[in-house]
């Protein structure tokens, strides 16, 4: 081997390498095969596990929150981890509460804000319920 670097953004690595026989000079570029993650949704469907939808949610319910998007790629990171490791699949059921999970610990109205698109809440009475589970397991004034 020749030389040896990082390629497209570290997601790569670029060898020149040398043939021992010839002489001759080439490149190759190895990546790492990525598995694919599946999930199951409510309706007992498999379907590809995207993390941009992840991103998506999370980016909404922060908007205008003092949460950074290092912070929402991390969330999305960790969820993808998770499902990853999950066996035989994780439900999107249970990738909704994890981020509900990691939401309640950064930020209360953002974690508001996610409940009431993924729990489907219909009203006022959703949120005050909603905000009630959620003082109650933190304690009033937290968060």
């Amino acid at each position: 081997m020749v030389d040896s670097r990082s390629a497209d953004d570290g997601a790569a690595v670029r060898r020149r390498r040398a043939c021992l026989d010839c002489g001759n000079r080439f490149t190759t570029f190895e990546r790492s095969e990525l598995r694919v993650v599946y999930v199951r949704k409510r309706s007992g469907q498999r379907v590809l596990f995207e993390r941009r939808k992840i991103t998506t949610g999370v980016v909404a319910a922060t908007k205008g929150r003092p949460v950074q998007r290092e912070e929402v790629e991390r969330i999305a990171e960790e969820i993808e981890a998770l499902a990853s490791r999950a066996e035989p699949l994780m439900t999107t059921e249970e990738i909704g509460r994890a981020v509900l999970e990691r939401l309640r610990q950064h930020d209360h109205v953002a974690y508001l804000r996610f409940a009431s698109v993924y729990k489907g809440f219909d009203g006022a009475e959703d949120f005050a319920r909603e905000l009630r589970l959620l003082e109650a397991r933190e304690g009033p004034g937290s968060g």
